[in-house]
């Protein structure tokens, strides 16, 4: 009978060992915040933006332009507000 307690708390404990630890996995956003504003607007631009489509420059749209093209393709891209914003500030510099 303690053999096999022995055991199986063996095997519990060395799975929760293997097991990822969630805190120190970082969201794009959080890594983002700790860059250069325009270093992370631009890393999120090119990372969501080309999956999709050829990149524009900044200065093909000005800031009034980019609004509506931000708002539709957030939901397309599947980017946060914050996301959204930094990219923004990136493209509008």
């Amino acid at each position: 009978m303690k053999t096999k307690l022995i055991a199986i708390a063996s095997f519990f404990l060395i799975i929760s060992a293997c097991s990822s630890n969630k805190s120190t996995i970082q969201e794009p956003t959080t890594i983002a915040v700790k860059m250069n504003k325009d270093e992370a607007g631009k890393m999120l631009y090119e990372n969501n933006c080309a999956k999709c489509h050829d990149l524009y420059s900044p200065k093909d749209f000005n800031a009034e332009q980019w609004k509506p093209i931000m708002l539709s393709m957030q939901k397309k891209a599947k980017i946060s507000d914050e996301e959204r914003e930094i990219i923004y500030a990136y493209l509008t510099k």
